[in-house]
């Protein structure tokens, strides 16, 4: 049988919506977004670096529309001035995705509270304050045959207990996948979906301090069921499917993108 384009067109383009990634300069945020434009999707991205944020933004704009806004999101501030640079620009938004994040890895005894605050200000915080910021806009896209999207990104160390000591990052990605759930059963009824993606080991800045060294990537690779370090495409195309009409029907769920390191031991 002859593949059907336009239908799979039909479950998976994102032609005329609308997306922000927050996070998106680098690492798994610049992956969703290169897979959200590819889609057909108008993408604005932030980050908190203006330089990195806009050299990412003009080569991503060679994929689609692409927009850069300079945002922390680690302050009440940093979400409130985000929300509002995105209303300037948008009278709707489709998909919104929490990706910004960060981790702190020290002792048990030594873990500092400003590493704790850091990365659960970041992680956690953050991500529902900006949800709430754009609610508005989310609703003005919702539709029943067409939900409005939420998607965090969660991580497989929120699924297991990892073997570093990073108890703020992993209660923070814990947290993030509760509230996604409690988010997803509030919104249903403004048709919202709110999903997550907890991904493996993937390149990105906070994944460096290993996949950079041949042999730790290697052994890591090892670990993993199905033997290798997540590409750019796996990435996109999980985040595709939630933002699409494919994954219309999910929501509340956790989608862990790692090769099955999630059930290893």
């Amino acid at each position: 049988m002859p593949m059907d384009i336009d239908r799979l067109t039909e479950l998976f383009g994102l032609d005329g919506k609308t997306a922000v990634v927050t996070g998106g300069s680098r690492g798994i945020g610049r992956m969703i977004a290169g897979g959200l434009l590819d889609a057909g999707c108008r993408v604005i991205i932030s980050a908190r670096k203006a330089e990195q944020l806009a050299a990412a933004a003009g080569e991503l704009s060679a994929q689609g529309p692409c927009e850069a806004v300079q945002a922390d999101l680690s302050t009440p501030e940093g979400c409130q001035a985000l929300a509002a640079a995105v209303s300037e620009r948008l009278d709707s938004l489709d998909i919104l995705v929490n990706n910004a994040g960060a981790s702190w890895g020290a002792r048990l005894d030594e873990f500092p509270l400003d590493g704790w605050n850091k990365v659960i200000d970041t992680n956690l915080r953050g991500p529902f304050l900006l949800t709430q910021g754009l609610l508005g806009l989310l609703r003005s896209a919702a539709r029943s045959e067409a939900p409005a999207r939420v998607i965090n990104v969660a991580s497989v160390d929120g699924l297991k207990v990892p073997d570093m000591e990073t108890y703020s990052y992993s209660a923070s990605k814990a947290g993030i996948i509760h509230l996604t759930r409690h988010l997803a059963k509030r919104l249903a009824r403004d048709h919202i979906t709110v999903n997550a993606i907890a991904p493996g080991p993937f390149d990105s800045k906070m994944m460096a301090f290993i996949l950079d060294d041949p042999d730790a990537r290697a052994a890591l690779a090892g670990h993993v069921p199905l033997g290798r370090i997540g590409q750019p495409d796996d990435m996109a195309g999980a985040a595709v499917y939630l933002a699409s009409r494919a994954g219309s029907y999910l929501t509340g769920a956790t989608v862990p993108v790692g090769g099955g390191i999630s059930l290893a031991d």
